[in-house]
């Protein structure tokens, strides 16, 4: 099956990181929600250039946070921004069929998921998240750290599951780390170490 790339990876790493800058200085969302973007999607289908995994964290936006409209990000939200069989097939279908080349894993300052896997036992179905969650974080105390190797777990998973190397070419599906700073507005791109990937 031939599928028409959206963007390269980088290109739309570059996209995420300008829109932004965007919210950081606006009152108020600046994606492009018109009728005509809504006839546009509707006709012709989605087009998103990035598919976001994240946390279903009411302050927690990707629309606005990256000023994206209607069509622009693929979506996939859970507490604590873990990842399943549901999330994986969500991204194969962005990948596969919609033609998504970067896949961006958002975590966020003062997760409650990561905090109550760091600090308490919960029971029920939130029991499921938080177990995944304590087996990315180990022992970790720091809570921003612990954040970030809830991520790199999520990273992991995804290019382990979908056989996504860690560099791919231009035209190559790739998977990267950002954390969102509830408190500033800023996301900030993670750089891959060593230690974060073994």
């Amino acid at each position: 099956m031939h599928m028409k790339l959206n963007m390269s990876s980088a290109k739309a790493v570059e996209k995420l990181k300008e829109g932004n800058e965007k919210y950081l200085e606006t009152l108020t969302g600046m994606g492009d929600v018109s009728k005509e973007s809504r006839m546009r999607t509707y006709l012709h289908g989605q087009h998103p250039y990035a598919i976001v995994v994240t946390c279903s964290d009411s302050r927690v936006i990707p629309e606005s946070i990256f000023s994206a409209g209607i069509g622009d990000l693929f979506v996939i939200r859970l507490a604590g921004n873990v990842i399943d069989d549901h999330q994986l097939g969500s991204i194969e279908y962005a990948a596969g069929h919609l033609g998504c080349r970067l896949i961006v894993v958002l975590g966020h300052t003062h997760c409650g998921a990561v905090d109550a896997a760091m600090n308490s036992d919960p029971e029920g179905y939130i029991k499921f998240i938080t177990d995944e969650i304590k087996r990315a974080i180990g022992d970790e105390k720091d809570e921003r750290k612990a954040c970030e190797k809830n991520v790199w777990q999520s990273i992991q998973m995804i290019e382990h599951s979908l056989e996504i190397h860690h560099i791919e070419d231009e035209i190559g599906l790739r998977v990267v780390g950002a954390m969102y700073d509830i408190e500033t507005g800023k996301v900030e791109f993670m750089q891959r170490t060593v230690a974060a990937v073994n």
